[in-house]
């Protein structure tokens, strides 16, 4: 007699386990590390330190998994952690002061800080000087009447030296 083979006899089957009847495939946790993994890897390529407040939801997500919580469960939870996560970041950046413009940072543009003398302004409000071996158009900062002398460079804008008296 001739034995008959189902579709189950050919469901690959490890030492000492029963897969019949369950799921083959990959495990609700590794789903959600593959996803934080990738948003880690986004972040990395993008600068968006937000995607890294969603990954960490979706490392939440696999700690539920791993607790056995259905997936409304972890979905649920990948969205609380992630979003909150996401708002707490937003809501501390928004408190933060600003930081001083290029123009006018001295850690960016080596100008600021530097002292010039100015022969001479022109009706116009402006001056020309000889500054780092170039010819320069000189402004002075506020409404003040400008005065030749010592000024100090407090921005650049363009081709112009913004300045104040020294």
């Amino acid at each position: 007699m001739t034995a008959r083979l189902g579709p189950a006899a050919f469901v690959p089957q490890c030492a000492g386990s029963n897969t019949r009847g369950k799921r083959m495939g990959m495990a609700d946790s590794t789903f959600w590390w593959l996803l934080a993994g990738a948003c880690i890897v986004l972040e990395l390529v993008t600068g968006t330190f937000y995607l890294l407040m969603v990954a960490l939801g979706f490392i939440a997500a696999a700690l539920m998994a791993y607790l056995g919580v259905a997936m409304t469960g972890q979905i649920a939870m990948a969205a609380v952690v992630g979003g909150g996560a996401v708002a707490v970041w937003y809501a501390v950046r928004s408190r933060r002061p600003q930081g001083v413009a290029a123009q006018a940072n001295p850690d960016v543009n080596m100008d600021i800080g530097e002292t010039l003398t100015v022969q001479a302004w022109s009706p116009d409000g402006t001056a020309s000087v000889h500054y780092r071996g170039a010819r320069w158009t000189v402004v002075q900062r506020g409404a003040a009447t400008p005065e030749p002398g010592l000024h100090r460079v407090v921005a650049v804008v363009g081709n112009r030296l913004v300045v104040d008296k020294a």
